[in-house]
């Protein structure tokens, strides 16, 4: 039924359990499991800018690595393809969706919050009302701050 996931990370603690059941379904479908991360250049929240030489892209992107080793680390070899884009999250999830033939669009209901969702809207949201393909929500539980 699926040939190509595409599980988007934002490197939240909370992907744990989106990771497994992504890693889950590929394995059961023998499917590609792809995963990406978005370096959103416009939404530099949690980044430390002290030292960062103006290199705000570089240590996005570095983060967005370490995402993407955290997901390897969790699915194993269910994970065949992992990529960091830029732009605009929802944009750049739905056009990879598009542009790699993925069956199955497969992300947590929500990832990073607070202001940064009430001033850019949900992810989630935007990915489920825009995407090509059929879009998986998995509950997502936010650990306590």
């Amino acid at each position: 039924m699926y040939d190509r996931l595409l599980l988007p990370t934002d490197g939240s603690g909370e992907m744990e359990g989106v990771v497994e059941h992504a890693a889950g379904l590929a394995r059961e479908h023998d499917a590609a499991l792809h995963a990406v991360y978005v370096v959103d250049e416009g939404t530099a929240a949690g980044v430390p800018m002290a030292g960062a030489g103006g290199d705000v892209r570089g240590m996005l992107a570095e983060r967005g690595e370490e995402a993407l080793d955290d997901v390897a680390a969790m699915a194993g070899d269910a994970l065949t393809e992992r990529t960091v884009l830029d732009g605009t999250p929802w944009r750049e999830i739905v056009d990879y969706a598009d542009e790699n033939a993925v069956d199955l669009v497969v992300m947590g209901t929500h990832g990073r919050g607070g202001l940064d969702r009430l001033l850019l809207g949900s992810v989630a949201e935007n990915v489920v009302r825009r995407s090509p393909v059929p879009v998986l929500t998995v509950r997502v539980e936010r650990s306590e701050e």
